[in-house]
């Protein structure tokens, strides 16, 4: 671990301070919203236009990358999301703040593409799983520090946004240092959602259905904390639980996936993710215990990480190693669709019934969920555990994370610099 930690640090710094300052935003922006009289169904299309970016720059970010290379990409792509961050310090403006919010998930994209891309020429195969878990770990440890950020000036003025704005320039700095280009982005293909599908309904389902529920919980749950009386402080602590449970529960929950029937474990997941939302829901309508809410938030979010590598995992059961990074690709798009639909969703239930309606929507999904894959479980036997595929805590990130999985086989064709780190 310390020699694979060695051999990708300024890459992981870099992945850090973006993660670091998108954690900041992500929180700064609903509560400055709600602050300025936004309702949380407009909120929710706002906040719902990052993932709607982010499925364009899964389709154009790599053929930007490919078009001018992965340094000049990575430049463009840091510059656009700091400048998009800077217009929401501004101008306050809903339509053009959702603009700017399409803009930055649209970078986001690329930029996750760059420098996973990056890591996979760092990586040998013998230690591309324990890359990819020093990736996973950075990405939650940073964001739930960036969450925390916001406690450090006060919401209503311009500082904030200009320390998001920071965080990301910085990270150019680690990355474009490096004198190593990824691999080919032309060997990064998809497979069809009806391929998919018909290889893996339970994974395709579960994995969009986690877009939803995932979509929906980080749009929208600062929200919801504010229109039930949290303060800053409180909301950041809020907002950080879930991404703390998610670091927790991924490998404990992925180890019992590798030891049972993914599909009983996965059924459970949903289980608690309904009892979870549904005692939040309830504090909508009584004040109750921050630690106890802080506490079933965390859970909520702890289960909701695990939902898509535990659906990834069982889609892989049933696809050959050749194809998972093209089903992987697949599967993050089903995912993305799912996170920009759920904010909507979310947001249009929350306007008639109130804040509880954010967590009475994860309950509705989760159980259609754990109610499909119970009646999955009658159509197909369940394969042993020793012919089932490793979990992997894979990401949610870009296609080229799917490379890094240590089930599928390698990129096959790496190119190198060899004089101008610029070149490429």
């Amino acid at each position: 671990m310390v020699s694979a930690l060695r051999t990708v640090f300024s890459l992981l710094l870099g992945a850090g301070l973006m993660a670091l300052g998108m954690g900041l935003l992500g929180l700064l922006l609903p509560i400055r919203m709600n602050a300025e009289g936004v309702g949380p169904q407009i909120a929710g299309y706002v906040m719902s236009a990052y993932y709607a970016g982010f499925v364009g720059g899964s389709f154009m970010g790599q053929k930007i990358i490919g078009r001018v290379g992965h340094i000049r990409a990575f430049a463009a792509f840091a510059a656009t999301l700091t400048a998009a961050i800077m217009v929401h310090a501004l101008i306050f403006n809903v339509p053009l703040w959702a603009l700017m919010r399409a803009s930055v998930g649209f970078c986001m994209a690329g930029l996750y593409a760059v420098i996973e891309s990056w890591l996979n020429v760092r990586s040998p195969n013998e230690m591309r799983g324990r890359v990819l878990s020093l990736y996973t770990i950075t990405i939650y440890i940073s964001s739930g520090i960036g969450q925390l950020a916001i406690n450090i000036d006060d919401t209503a003025g311009l500082e904030l946004f200009c320390l998001g704005a920071l965080l990301t320039s910085l990270s150019l700095v680690p990355v474009v240092m490096t004198r190593v280009a990824g691999p080919e982005l032309g060997n990064i293909k998809t497979m069809s959602l009806r391929g998919l599908y018909q290889a893996s309904p339970l994974g395709t389902v579960a994995t969009a259905g986690a877009g939803l529920m995932s979509g929906s919980l980080y749009a929208l749950g600062a929200v919801y904390g504010t229109q039930i009386g949290l303060s800053v402080f409180e909301n950041s602590i809020f907002m950080g639980a879930p991404i703390i449970g998610g670091f927790l529960l991924q490998w404990p929950i992925g180890r019992l996936s590798d030891k049972f029937d993914r599909r009983t474990v996965l059924f459970g997941v949903l289980l608690s993710t309904v009892a979870a939302s549904i005692l939040l829901a309830a504090f909508s309508f009584a004040q109750g215990n921050f630690l106890l809410l802080a506490t079933a938030n965390m859970l909520v979010g702890g289960f909701l990480a695990t939902i898509y590598p535990t659906a990834v995992a069982h889609a892989f059961d049933y696809i050959d190693r050749s194809q998972m990074v093209a089903a992987n690709s697949s599967m993050l798009l089903a995912w993305a669709v799912g996170a920009t639909a759920g904010p909507l969703i979310a947001s249009s239930v929350m306007g008639p019934v109130g804040p509880s309606g954010l967590f009475v929507f994860v309950a509705v999904i989760a159980t259609i969920l754990a109610v499909y894959t119970q009646w999955r479980m009658t159509r197909r036997a369940a394969k042993p555990a020793e012919q089932q595929s490793k979990f992997v805590p894979v990401p949610a990130t870009s296609a080229i994370a799917g490379a890094l999985d240590p089930r599928a086989d390698p990129l096959p064709e790496f190119y190198y610099e060899d004089e101008d780190p610029g070149d490429r």
